[in-house]
């Protein structure tokens, strides 16, 4: 297990792939938890917000990005519901939890070719284009890297090849996701890297501890 490992300068993008799991931005249906503390307007306020943060730094990353989206039409998203999206491929979201819906496309990215492929959604207001190219830096050397969120989850979970059992016996949005997900890849002798620890923002309390450190 690596808590230092360093980055490669100048690695190549070729075999790199983002997935983004995001949502469609519509009143009353983004961020339930915030909503319940701030209101269903604010909530969309600040959901468009952290969409318009995690675009930047996918764009200033360039990496190859292919974006997931929950509760859209099927087979395929229409274009008002992929247009936050422009110029980047977009799917919809599979069936099950969120484990399950994070291996799905895993496994799709690999068999598409990618070679390290890494997963972010849209709740980090600190995430930044070096995050991301760190993250695919160290996969290099690392079958998992995670970016740890302070709330005990992780903000990003990139793989070298597919790892199924990382998705599996997790419970999703809690505080114990980062730890059973790092004791996960230590019993599969796994090499783990991490990123800078970084602050999501699901509550009304998150939403006060991003607003007083900006």
């Amino acid at each position: 297990m690596s808590n230092t490992a360093a980055p490669r300068a100048g690695a190549s993008i070729e075999g790199n792939h983002l997935l983004v799991f995001a949502r469609v931005p519509a009143l009353g249906r983004v961020k339930s938890r915030l909503a319940a503390g701030i209101g269903e307007e604010s909530a969309l306020a600040i959901y468009q917000e952290l969409l318009a943060i995690t675009r930047t730094a996918i764009t200033e990353a360039g990496v190859p990005t292919t974006v997931w989206l929950a509760d859209t039409a099927r087979p395929e998203p229409t274009a008002a519901e992929t247009k936050e999206w422009e110029g980047m491929a977009t799917r919809c979201q599979e069936s099950g939890d969120l484990g399950q819906r994070m291996k799905a496309a895993f496994a799709a990215a690999f068999a598409a070719g990618a070679q390290r492929v890494a997963i972010i959604g849209t709740d980090c207001p600190g995430l930044r284009d070096t995050h991301l190219t760190q993250a695919f830096d160290l996969l290099a050397e690392h079958e998992v890297v995670l970016g740890p969120a302070t709330d005990g989850g992780y903000y990003l979970l990139g793989l070298s090849r597919p790892q199924p059992e990382l998705f599996l016996n997790k419970e999703w949005s809690t505080a114990s996701v980062l730890i059973d997900t790092v004791a996960d890849a230590k019993r599969l002798g796994l090499r783990v890297a991490f990123l800078p620890e970084l602050h999501d923002v699901d509550t009304a309390a998150d939403l006060e501890v991003w607003r007083s450190a900006t």
